[in-house]
């Protein structure tokens, strides 16, 4: 049963001792897995315009030293990707919400996570090509990104988002993409009859009041929607091995 999905994941007998002061390498923590509910109230991290590869959503060269570390790696996270309210990289609203300041992206992505606020990140076309870092699906789970909803995906990208498990959606008519403004907040819904082939709807809801109704797209098999509702693939598994249904 679905409720059964929140059982707490124990530790191995065997636990990896790493040291807590380590600025290199971290234990990983499960991800909590899915409420059972709509996702609703979400907020929209950024709108990424343009080309969005893997590098742009999780950057190398230095920040490769602390690939062994989720949290540090994750202050580099969409630093990369160009924001289309302002056409600045690394320069997003603080939590959505008018008058507020512009921040880097991770520093935002922590401001609501901290708020127990979700948010989605909106992307163009063929988001997350480039090569297959698992990072650029982990960052942005880490902090506290639900979803990822975008005009056209990289596959690979797309199937690590879902490992991750987060929700990886692509819009059914592109044009709604410009529909997406700053301050909505933005709610996801049909989750709690989630099923392969079936569209989700997504209610965008603007800060003068008005809603508008989209339609989502989505690649997800039976087994992909056990990871969502997990909490990522990984999840799964553990649960899968101690014997709970799912």
């Amino acid at each position: 049963a679905d409720t059964e999905l929140s059982v707490t994941l124990s530790r191995s007998p065997n636990a990896v001792l790493v040291d807590k002061n380590s600025d290199r390498l971290q234990l990983l923590e499960p991800f909590k897995a899915w409420e059972g509910t709509d996702l609703v109230g979400l907020r929209v991290l950024i709108k990424a315009q343009g080309k969005c590869t893997t590098d742009h959503i999780s950057m190398a060269g230095p920040w490769l030293k602390f690939r062994g570390h989720l949290d540090n790696i994750s202050n580099n996270m969409l630093i990369g990707a160009t924001n289309a309210f302002n056409g600045e990289t690394n320069s997003v609203k603080a939590s959505g919400i008018q008058g507020e300041p512009y921040v880097p992206v991770p520093q935002a992505a922590r401001t609501l996570k901290s708020l127990g606020v979700g948010s989605i990140v909106i992307g163009d076309e063929n988001y997350g090509e480039g090569s297959s870092r698992e990072h650029a699906a982990m960052e942005p789970r880490h902090l506290g990104v639900r979803a990822v909803l975008v005009k056209s995906f990289a596959r690979i990208h797309e199937t690590n988002l879902k490992k991750q498990g987060m929700l990886g959606l692509t819009f059914a008519n592109k044009a709604d993409y410009d529909l997406i403004e700053e301050d909505d907040q933005i709610d996801i819904l049909g989750l709690t009859t989630f099923a392969p082939g079936q569209p989700l709807q997504v209610r965008l809801r603007h800060a003068d009041g008005d809603t508008d109704l989209i339609t989502v797209n989505h690649t997800y098999n039976e087994g992909q929607i056990g990871w969502f509702k997990a909490g990522s693939a990984l999840n799964l598994i553990k649960l899968q091995e101690s014997g709970v249904a799912v």
